[in-house]
């Protein structure tokens, strides 16, 4: 459990807030942080590092992080980072990178397997393309095996199909190694595959807290539309089914019966049309 009461003045977007957040996190679980720019989410991140100061306590697994007394030091911390810049060390390959962080051969090697970049474990970082140096990058942040992973938009730089592509990996390494992950997200698809609860913070507040279905969800149909979009989730709910599908920056939920599913799976491209305000879906 993580226990997190911080309180700090900044300056917003468009004006001075008060971050001002009491949330518990379970252990193994990963949430992802929302909100506009300026909303005080990746201020919450470097203050759960201790890469920033703030009023309050942090408490993980009932070690004390942060108190009116004591403010344990980033390196003293049990977390690893994951941001967009991969900060790889030039002069070392792939497995020296990783290799770097703890000499642990054999966890480097399943690290590099779990991700397929075993047969690149000897190249080195200006040979390999973004998504791969972002691979390499999170193989090292879990090298430490932390209590705590936090991740700033990490996939932000990358094409959506790289992006899809690492976002598996991040999900294959979070079950595997049942570590807490913190990620600040604005891709609504992103946050429901990868997450199980959502914080979306509003001027240093939180304005939302909850599971993603209920965050994000938005149903579309009272148009005429013809929009191609991606199935993100199939649910089985009574006797019908629900289609989750992303369409840019929207999630919508399409109504299927059982024959109707059957023919769909999760991550296929679809045209999501509607007659009669009913929407439905057509294979590409």
């Amino acid at each position: 459990m993580i226990s997190i009461n911080i309180h700090k003045k900044l300056q917003g977007s468009s004006a001075k807030i008060n971050l001002d957040i009491n949330l518990k996190i379970e252990k193994g679980s990963f949430v992802a942080i929302s909100g506009q720019s300026g909303s005080g989410k990746t201020t919450f991140l470097r203050i759960l590092a201790g890469l920033e100061e703030a009023d309050g306590n942090i408490e993980v697994e009932n070690n004390i992080w942060m108190d009116s007394k004591k403010h344990l030091a980033v390196q003293q911390r049990d977390i690893s980072f994951v941001f967009q810049d991969y900060a790889l060390f030039p002069n070392m390959t792939v497995v020296q990178n990783l290799l770097f962080v703890v000499k642990n051969q054999e966890l480097a090697q399943h690290l590099l397997k779990l991700t397929g970049l075993s047969k690149l474990r000897k190249r080195f970082p200006h040979t390999l393309s973004g998504g791969q140096q972002q691979r390499v990058a999170l193989c090292r942040a879990f090298m430490r095996k932390p209590k705590l992973l936090l991740m700033d938009e990490p996939l932000s730089a990358l094409d959506p199909e790289m992006r899809s592509k690492l976002q598996n990996d991040i999900l294959t390494l979070h079950k595997e190694f049942k570590t807490t992950t913190i990620m600040v997200s604005h891709d609504p698809s992103e946050i429901y595959k990868l997450s199980n609860r959502v914080i979306v913070l509003q001027n240093g507040q939180v304005l939302k807290d909850g599971d993603p279905k209920n965050i994000l969800l938005q149903t579309s149909g009272s148009q005429k539309f013809y929009l191609r979009g991606e199935i993100i989730d199939i649910i089985k709910a009574d006797i019908i089914f629900v289609a989750i599908v992303s369409i840019g920056q929207q999630i919508v939920e399409i109504v299927l019966d059982e024959k109707e599913a059957s023919s769909f799976k999760i991550g296929q491209s679809v045209n999501v049309s509607t007659k009669a305000f009913a929407p439905s879906l057509s294979s590409i």
